[in-house]
């Protein structure tokens, strides 16, 4: 099935309390290219989520975003009970010995060493690993479930163009045999005017050779051919269940060398007219399989 390579998927989530979410774009690329916006604890695993779109996503430029929030409970600093207790033991020892009252500044002890301490966020955050590339993966499969759409009009497109183009052929295929019948018609006028103006015998033999170097100067049949085969092999192409967008874009190339050939060998008007339809028509088939993957 075509696709497109512009599309946006996103998934989110919350997670032992920390809530996900991922964002992807995916835009025009000649190759495969990966940017990450991530978190600074989780720009480690930029190279693990780069492998998750690699396995599905062949072409285009995607950039991936994770955002997360953490709540106020979970970043608070925890109070380390033992340690505090043991402050205060030995606070209490202290005012034994001197004989005078103990009084606590909490704020004061607070702030010693071991009492407050920061919360285990790395290990909150590392419980979360598989639950974020899940998210990723979904992420992954909304982005390739948009692309899959754009890629439906894609083809539609395509595919108008494609008959466009045999419609005009046909007409080509239609008119070249009758290009060189014409040619030896008003040569043989022409030829047969000078000559009864000047009473001078009609040389029928430089005729027909004349005829001859024309024909062979305007034989499109083989260009005909190929172009009519390079269309069928588009339709096959735009159809296969692999990404074709390069061999599109290159088989529209190819249509557009022939449909150059037929447009500077025939000498016809209508045929130069069909032409010019093919042509355009091939323009915009370029333009849409730089969109496909």
């Amino acid at each position: 099935m075509l696709r497109s390579m512009t599309g946006f998927g996103s998934a989110g989530g919350q997670v032992n309390g920390i809530e996900y979410v991922v964002e992807l774009r995916s835009v025009n690329n000649r190759y495969f290219k990966a940017s990450m916006k991530l978190p600074e604890f989780w720009s480690k695993a930029d190279v693990e989520i780069e492998q998750v779109l690699r396995r599905q996503v062949t072409r285009g430029s995607v950039t991936a975003s994770v955002r997360m929030r953490i709540p106020e409970d979970k970043k608070a600093y925890r109070v380390n009970v033992k340690a505090l207790e043991g402050y205060v033991e030995q606070l209490q020892g202290l005012a034994k010995g001197y004989g005078s009252p103990l009084r606590i500044d909490l704020a004061g002890i607070m702030q010693l060493p071991g009492v407050c301490e920061p919360p285990p966020l790395e290990e909150m955050l590392e419980a979360t690993h598989d639950a974020l590339m899940k998210l990723v993966e979904q992420a992954v499969d909304a982005l390739l479930a948009m692309r899959q759409r754009e890629g439906g009009v894609l083809r539609a497109d395509l595919l108008a163009n494609v008959s466009v183009v045999e419609e005009q052929l046909a007409i080509v295929a239609k008119r070249a045999p009758h290009v060189v019948r014409d040619y030896h018609a008003r040569l043989a006028a022409r030829v047969a005017e000078l000559m009864n103006a000047g009473s001078l015998p009609l040389d029928t033999e430089q005729l027909t050779r004349e005829v001859a170097v024309f024909a062979e100067r305007c034989d499109v049949a083989e260009e005909i051919s190929r172009l009519g085969a390079h269309t069928a092999q588009f339709r096959e192409a735009i159809d296969s269940p692999e990404p074709a967008g390069r061999k599109l874009d290159f088989i529209a190339q190819e249509m557009l060398r022939e449909a150059n050939t037929i447009g500077s060998k025939s000498n016809d008007a209508d045929i130069a007219r069909a032409v010019v339809e093919i042509k355009t028509a091939i323009d915009r088939i370029k333009e849409q399989a730089a969109n496909a993957e």
